[in-house]
């Protein structure tokens, strides 16, 4: 055991073996031989083993958790079940076993049998939480339940009944036991009961988190729709702590609500359970007023009182009753607010939410109002005032950023902005000094002052200034530069070089913001939307594994998190945890991911190392099935992960989300059809029918082709849509989510060619079942197909031609999209071969057959039958195709190594020292980038042509 504790497997299994010749029948040294054998990849022989002492059913401790590890590491936790479930008959009364049981089936999820292993528990050890992991697994029946009737009528009454049973005899005892009581009342929508429950001596229980009785009844008032008590609860909460901002909410939802039901209290009793109820405006003023006079005595500044009175403001506008409540001016009270508290960062995001109140003809006078308060002082060294210490760095800061978010330096001319970035950088770096002792995982204070210019600079860039790129990549590495941890630094450089088409830079740049676990679904996109579709295939299929690794976890990390909630009777997490694990394994990046990944395996190996036929089988791929949940989708990632201070209309909207998840399912679409088409060619090319015979529906290869036709027309129909989609002309915003690689797809011709290789495969099975006589018909088809292929291929290829980086009035200017076209057309020719190697099965017998007959007859003068030259003739220009694109990529290869880019853009006299050395950084990285990729294409080319040769009939 110890060996294998230190990694040390193979010496684990000769200790085994040693032990083993002592004593045949140890059982645990058979597992711990099995676990070494499992982890040298020998998993047949472990399973062999292991299912040998499992057939004997053990009992002694070590074999079993011995055993539970190595089924753990197999990934097959179904296996543990019937372990323990042997285990508990033949020692009945064993609580260890029995527990063990229990949490072997919630890891595969069997509520069921969990229930009944929960109560055989209680049965033995009469305690209580053996008891509510029974009530526990009722819920999650009725929550796994497909329907919704039985989950409320069966399920979840069952449940209560069984805690009532204990709550009449007064054997509740712990917190998690009154959750769990509240859990089932409310799913069972019985409110007022859990609302009695929860205010009731039970409730006494409820003490781990803050405030959670009064949460709770809170909730409970909000669907009793008992808004008198919701109102004085609030009242009352924030009497107690001014400055929690949902007791706001509440409390003004509650008031508006009153007015509108024209509420009065009662004349003799009490006005709510919870006390006195404020039902008009006035008194919300007044409670306002009351709660800011009340900070200004208190201790430390409080937020709450301040944003609440714009908060009211805000919803009396809406209401269109303002000015007779004499609330005050909101440009004044914005101001006084940032005085109060602009030196804090989270003053800006503070007012982002109510600048709307401010007239656009006011934003001018604002800004200038605020900049006036800020201690700013001129020294001899700079033309501009600077701030003297942090706080005042931090002010100035808030203004700029409300600035932009207002819309000012939208406004202005490229002369303008340009003066203004240059005013940003000199207080970033200013600012720096604030920062001298900072560790290298804080950012530097005055780093916004940096992201603020770059978004300035693409704001040029976008209206068409070449050069604004190359000096938003150079300032954004120069932050990063004195601050190394700075996550938004890196995103945008990530968002940028992906836009200029190179990918070298950003896997590292993904590395160093040390991704964890769900991020890999929130901000993975930023990786795999690129990293293929750039050429970049040994990065593109890293990136797919660290996603698909968290992914496939997710599955086996879930069950223990869901274990260890029973073991300390956190009920109310497990169902979070259930839909975490369903919202994972439905989400869109997955199934993009597990779908992108196959397709470059195949691409990278299909026939050059493996046969195509041996790849698809390795994936268990079949072209019948279709692993993705298209009707529960779910678009996990993180689009607003870019810092942003954007004015509303120019920010990313709900449309654009809703547009981008129909684009990316769309894509989606496409892509998986294609891969299962593909998955479909080995499976054709085994029969050979004899011609005649329409019996042979039934062994199933006909019904092979039917799913190729069927699959073909669906991807017609996924081809049509996402065309008319495209129609629409669709600008997401530029830090918005990216476009899918559809839109190329079409326009370079690589969707005709790869539908149109789909049809040829019909064809050539259509002779392949009709026989070489009497079928000119059809070959006269494929020639046409053939002739016609090698057109839109050339076609293609020429939508490649051209330089991927090229220098324009001393300016560099990239072209991303060549290399997009050109890794389609890698993946075309990829595809064409594939479906070549199927003509060629189909072919060689006919050919070898005619050869027989001529033997026969000795004549010389068989006529060979035209499919043959037409075939013959596609895949010598295919050859011919492929040594260009070689020859082409040569080319860019040699062009991109003398490209000197020491020449260039540094003419630029503006350009300080420190800029002109990370300008030419940055250019170089982009051009090693698409060397890099050029390469990595040409050397998957080569391949190709290996395997064109092998073509000849």
């Amino acid at each position: 055991a110890d060996y294998l504790d230190n990694g040390n497997n193979k010496m684990a299994i000769q200790q085994a073996d040693k032990l083993l010749k002592k004593h045949k029948d140890l059982h645990c040294a058979k597992v711990l031989k099995a676990i070494g054998l499992q982890r040298t990849g020998k998993q047949d022989e472990a399973y062999a083993l292991a299912q040998e002492v499992a057939a004997l059913e053990p009992t002694d401790d070590n074999s079993l958790q011995a055993l539970t590890i190595l089924y753990r590491e197999m990934h097959r936790p179904e296996l543990v079940t019937k372990l323990y479930e042997a285990a508990v008959k033949k020692v009945p009364n064993s609580e260890e076993y029995h527990s063990h049981l229990f949490m072997a089936y919630a890891r595969v999820g069997e509520y069921k049998k969990m229930q009944q292993a929960g109560m055989a528990l209680y049965k033995i050890v009469p305690k209580n939480p053996y008891y509510f992991w029974s009530v526990m697994s009722l819920i999650m029946q009725s929550i796994s339940a497909q329907d919704e009737n039985l989950s409320k009528t069966m399920f979840l009454p069952l449940a209560e009944r069984m805690v009532e049973k204990m709550v009449k005899e007064d054997k509740i005892e712990a917190e998690a036991e009154v959750e769990l009581y509240y859990m089932i009342l409310e799913r069972l929508e019985k409110y007022k009961e859990a609302l009695d429950v929860v205010r009731g001596k039970l409730g006494e229980k409820l003490t781990s988190e803050l405030q959670s009785r009064e949460n709770k009844c809170m909730a409970m008032y909000k669907k009793l729709c008992r808004w008198p008590e919701c109102n004085a609860l609030s009242r009352r909460l924030l009497l107690k702590n001014s400055d929690d901002w949902q007791f706001y909410i509440t409390y003004f939802d509650s008031v508006f609500q009153l007015i509108d039901e024209s509420w009065t209290p009662p004349a003799e009793e009490e006005h709510s359970l919870e006390g006195e109820v404020h039902y008009s405006i006035e008194q919300a003023v007044k409670f306002i007023e009351e709660r800011i006079t009340e900070e200004s005595k208190s201790s430390r500044p409080l937020r709450g009182p301040y944003l609440a009175k714009l908060e009211l403001i805000r919803r009396l506008r809406y209401r269109g009753c303002n000015d007779e409540y004499k609330l005050g001016d909101p440009e004044e009270l914005m101001f006084q607010y940032f005085k109060k508290f602009g030196d804090k960062p989270c003053c800006f995001t503070d007012l982002k939410v109510f600048v709307d109140l401010l007239p656009s003809s006011q934003y001018t006078k604002f800004i200038s109002q605020l900049l006036e308060v800020i201690p700013l002082s001129a020294t001899a060294e700079s033309e501009i005032a600077l701030p003297a210490d942090i706080k005042a760095l931090q002010q100035h800061l808030c203004v700029v950023q409300l600035s932009r978010l207002l819309g000012i330096y939208h406004a202005m001319d490229k002369k303008e902005k340009l003066m203004v970035v240059r005013e940003l950088m000199l207080r970033y770096r200013h600012g720096l000094e604030f920062g001298k002792s900072c560790l290298k995982t804080e950012l530097q204070f005055s780093d916004y002052y940096c992201l603020l210019a770059v978004h300035l600079l693409l704001d040029l860039w976008l209206e068409g200034e070449e050069t604004a790129v190359w000096q938003c990549l150079a300032l954004l590495e120069e932050g990063l530069s004195h601050s190394p941890s700075n996550a938004q630094f890196k995103l945008l450089l990530i968002r940028i070089y992906c836009r200029l088409g190179a990918f070298e830079p950003v896997a590292e740049l993904y590395s160093s913001l040390d991704a964890k676990h769900i991020q890999h679904d929130t901000i993975g996109y930023l990786l795999t939307r690129y990293a293929e579709s750039l050429g970049h295939y040994a990065a593109a299929s890293q990136s797919c594994n660290f996603a698909l690794r968290f992914f496939h976890s997710n599955q086996k990390d879930t069950s223990e998190y869901i274990i260890q909630a029973y073991k300390y009777g956190a009920f109310e997490k497990i169902p979070e945890f259930i839909a975490f694990r369903n919202r994972l394994n439905s989400s869109l990046h997955f199934a993009q991911v597990r779908t992108e990944r196959m397709l470059l395996d195949l691409l990278l190996e299909a026939n050059i190392s493996t046969s195509l036929e041996e790849s698809i089988k390795s994936m268990s791929l079949s072209p019948e099935e279709d692993d993705i949940p298209w009707k529960d989708l779910r678009d996990n990632r993180d689009l607003t992960v870019l810092c942003n201070w954007d004015p509303k209309d120019r920010d990313i909207s709900e449309e654009h989300r809703k547009l981008s998840l129909e684009e990316e399912t769309m894509w989606l679409r496409i892509r998986s059809l294609t891969l299962r088409l593909v998955s479909g060619l080995p499976t054709l090319s085994h029969t050979i029918q004899p011609k005649n015979s329409e019996k042979t529906a039934e062994n199933g290869v006909s019904s092979k082709i039917d799913t190729i036709r069927s699959l073909l027309q669906q991807l017609e129909a996924a081809v049509d849509s996402g065309k008319k989609f495209l129609e629409q002309k669709i600008q997401y915003p530029v830090l918005g989510p990216p476009p899918t690689r559809m839109a190329g797809f079409f326009s370079n011709g690589s969707c005709q060619c790869q539908t149109s290789l789909f049809y040829l495969v019909s064809d050539i099975y259509e002779l392949d079942t009709n026989g070489l006589e009497d079928s000119a018909e059809i070959q006269e088809r494929i020639g046409n197909s053939f002739k016609s292929l090698v057109e839109r291929l050339t076609d293609l290829f020429n939508k490649c031609k051209g330089d991927l980086i090229e220098v324009r009035d001393g300016t560099l200017k990239t072209h991303p999209n060549l290399l997009e076209n050109l890794v389609f057309f890698v993946e075309t020719i990829s595809i064409a071969l594939w479906v070549s190697s199927y003509c060629d099965s189909v072919l060689r017998p006919f050919k070898s057959n005619l050869q027989k007959k001529k033997k026969k007859k000795k004549e010389s003068s068989v006529a060979m039958p035209p499919v043959f030259t037409h075939f013959l003739d596609y895949v010598t220009e295919l050859q011919t195709l492929t040594s260009n694109a070689i020859d082409h990529i040569k080319g860019l290869e040699i062009i991109l190594t003398a490209l000197k880019l020491e020449e260039l853009s540094l003419k630029d006299t503006l350009l300080l020292q420190e800029e002109k050395k990370f300008t030419k950084t940055v250019q170089g990285k982009v051009q090693s980038s698409y060397h890099h990729s050029v390469q990595e294409i040409g050397e998957l080319l080569k391949k190709r042509l290996d395997t064109i040769k092998k073509l000849k009939i």
